[in-house]
């Protein structure tokens, strides 16, 4: 059993320095994609770069040197760098990041880290006098390691406040196709039934893998024409309308690719490419990140053709888990999707000035909060 004293807390400000722990990031990721490394350093390359924050990542080890844990932040914010986040932060809707930690002794190591923050170490480390705001997104309601740092920097006397996100929902997936349509609606069956015999039977339909990485490259750009053609049709801008978005969605595209954990398919309709959807695997679960779809087929309904063909495959492939993420659009509990409650959170000093910041930021996080249930209940997607 380790203790607090024993642990020591190191920071890497540099690229190089943190690409050599990717084999043990990569192991305490458990598996969930927007925690690996690649996922990480890819977006500190495109977004980190272009903010000009600084990489705050804190590595955990004890008195012989084993990594027991890694914080990976970085600082931002004009005119010096005093808000901590995630990195994977902001438009790339990175679900279930955390803090990386062994299981073993996170509590030990989440005390740690807490007195690093609020301790003059983070002063002599980083050259400011303290830091304004340490900003978490994405969290799993269900993440104890957070949840452990939380607790300890509120005995350190800062403000907590957390507050709930649009849900990730999950698909429990059954071994055989019979199976999961028997858990479905009898309507929504009939109609599974329907659209089967009429387009995939009939050769009408086909589903693309793409195999390799040239392919990949070309439906990452049917990807992204579908996907904004349906967003502007909605009145909505569309991710890849962000230069950086789709920066970072080709560099960590190739990462995944060749580590084989990248699935992107296309559903093609009568001789052309009407939906595609880019799929992240991590152990037994399929993470949907990404979908596209022509919005002058909507009578075929090529959502749902795409859907019954990548929940087939999934089961083909004996994953366990189909996690659609973030959002909490009607259309994932006609699947039989589950929601996993997910929220962000907000840490400031117990000062006047960042109380009313704190009472502001939470005001108006409740309009927003209010506008997106009312665009939820109308329908439009909240992702």
């Amino acid at each position: 059993m380790i203790s607090t004293s024993e642990i020591r807390i190191e920071r890497l400000t540099q690229v190089d320095a943190i690409r050599r722990l990717r084999p043990e990031w990569n192991a305490l990721a458990g598996g969930i994609p927007f925690r690996t490394f690649e996922w990480s350093e890819s977006w500190w390359q495109t977004y980190g770069v272009a903010s000009g924050g600084e990489l705050l990542v804190l590595c955990a080890r004890d008195g012989r040197g084993r990594l027991l844990g890694i914080a990976p932040w970085y600082l931002c914010g004009p005119p010096h760098a005093r808000i901590i986040r995630f990195l994977g932060s902001g438009e790339v809707c990175s679900d279930y990041l955390t803090i990386l930690c062994r299981e073993d002794c996170d509590y030990e190591v989440m005390q740690a880290l807490a007195m690093w923050l609020c301790s003059a170490e983070f002063s002599a480390s980083t050259g400011l006098p303290d830091w304004e705001r340490l900003e978490m997104e994405g969290v799993d309601e269900e993440d104890q390691t957070v949840g452990l740092l939380l607790d300890q920097l509120g005995r350190h006397g800062r403000l907590v406040h957390r507050f709930h996100r649009p849900s990730c929902w999950r698909v429990a997936l059954p071994s055989e196709w019979e199976a999961y349509l028997a858990t479905l609606s009898k309507s929504h069956r009939k109609q599974i039934r329907r659209l089967e015999r009429k387009y995939f039977h009939s050769g009408r339909a086909r589903l693309h893998w793409v195999t390799d990485l040239p392919a990949l490259m070309q439906g990452l750009a049917v990807l992204a024409d579908l996907h904004q053609r349906r967003r502007i049709s909605r009145g909505e801008r569309g991710c890849f309308d962000s230069r950086l978005f789709t920066e970072f969605l080709s560099r960590v595209s190739s990462q995944l690719f060749a580590l084989s954990d990248l699935r992107l398919v296309m559903l093609e309709l009568d001789g052309r490419f009407v939906a595609a959807d880019y799929q992240i695997v991590g152990g037994h679960t399929v993470f949907a990140y990404q979908s596209g779809m022509e919005p002058d087929a909507l009578e075929h309904e090529p959502g749902r053709l795409l859907m019954l063909g990548m929940l087939k495959q999934a089961m083909a492939e004996n994953r366990q888990v189909f996690d659609f993420l973030r959002g909490d659009e009607l259309y994932k509990a006609h699947w039989r999707a589950q929601p996993r409650r997910m929220f962000d959170v907000r840490v400031a000093a117990d000062t006047e000035i960042e109380r009313l910041r704190q009472n502001l930021w939470i005001a108006g996080d409740n309009v927003k909060s209010w506008i997106k249930k009312r665009l939820h209940f109308s329908g439009v997607s909240t992702r």
